[in-house]
């Protein structure tokens, strides 16, 4: 984590209650240091202790050891008082959870007053997806033979290909991709593994990219980043986001495309298509396979939208 972040991390700790702050910075380093918890993700569990530290000493709790279930509880409902949406709730709650696992493992608490904690009910949004035909528009959507053209074909291809997240395509070097036995190697949320096949159209405008694109974007200092800048530099998830936005417009998408739903898309199609749903989950990097189960909602709302509109029957409603 760089030396910003943390002197950043280490001001927001001390906004918590005195008693309060070993838990949370021993907390905090013990993910940095394992999980290699990114920057902007330890700063959201960090801001999100420190006000449920400063909520639970003006009830009363003199320090984490003297949290009860009861304490934790008026919190929730005071969260939800405030109006604060559920998710948001839900993430809090996740981080004091999170926080007391911790806690109990080092015996710096002896209890684990979250154990009976109900959280709030979320009602799952289905993610948006991209038809198989407007993904198609989409990646035609960047033209021309010129260097920047040839390199957003291949992101884009890339991205559908493979599912990978805007953080990990930018992150990508040149590496961890391996044309010759198609795949490219990972490191996604917490610096896990995972190896994630290429379709031969991705490989393909890789290869292209590569050979007659990416060396006229190379300057002095250019590193080892698979995408790169017209200044010989890593692309952004902004500029990336950017020319995701440019490609759908210029293939009259008015959707509101942006590179996760690229992801989305990705995985859909692949379980519209019979593929595993535990093949998906490896492909994605998610952790938990309820993570990945989201898309067969997906897959049955299509369904049933494809019968509502074509079967004869349905026709008949109103008449």
């Amino acid at each position: 984590m760089k030396k910003g972040r943390v002197d950043k991390i280490g001001k927001l700790i001390e906004l918590a209650p005195l008693d309060f702050r070993d838990g949370i910075e021993s907390y905090l380093s013990n993910l940095s240091l394992e999980r290699g918890l990114s920057g902007n993700t330890a700063e959201a569990y960090c801001r999100d202790l420190v006000q449920a530290a400063l909520a639970l000493k003006k009830q009363g709790a003199a320090n984490w050891r003297k949290v009860t279930t009861k304490h934790l509880t008026a919190w929730l409902h005071a969260l939800s008082d405030q109006g604060l949406a559920a998710p948001s709730q839900a993430r809090k709650l996740t981080a004091i959870r999170m926080l007391y696992r911790h806690l109990v493992t080092e015996r710096i608490c002896d209890d684990n007053p979250t154990l009976l904690l109900a959280g709030p009910k979320i009602r799952r949004k289905l993610p948006q997806t991209l038809s198989t035909g407007e993904i198609q528009k989409l990646l035609a959507g960047p033209t021309g033979a010129d260097a920047y053209a040839i390199r957003d074909r291949a992101m884009l291809e890339l991205v559908y290909s493979s599912g990978l997240r805007a953080s990990e395509i930018c992150g990508l070097t040149l590496q961890q991709v391996d044309l010759e036995h198609g795949f490219v190697r990972v490191f996604g949320k917490g610096s896990k593994e995972r190896v994630v096949p290429l379709g031969d159209k991705a490989r393909d405008a890789v290869q292209i990219y590569l050979g007659s694109a990416r060396p006229r974007l190379v300057k002095l200092r250019t590193g080892s980043e698979l995408f790169i800048t017209e200044r010989g530099k890593a692309m952004s998830r902004k500029t990336l986001w950017v020319m995701v936005k440019t490609a759908a417009a210029r293939a009259g998408i008015e959707k509101s495309v942006k590179p996760h739903l690229l992801r989305h898309s990705f995985a859909t199609h692949l379980l519209g298509g019979g593929a595993d749903l535990r093949a998906i989950q490896e492909m994605l990097g998610h952790a938990s396979i309820g993570t990945t189960q989201i898309y067969t909602a997906v897959e049955s709302s299509r369904l049933l939208d494809q019968h509502a509109k074509h079967h004869p029957r349905n026709k008949l409603k109103g008449k």
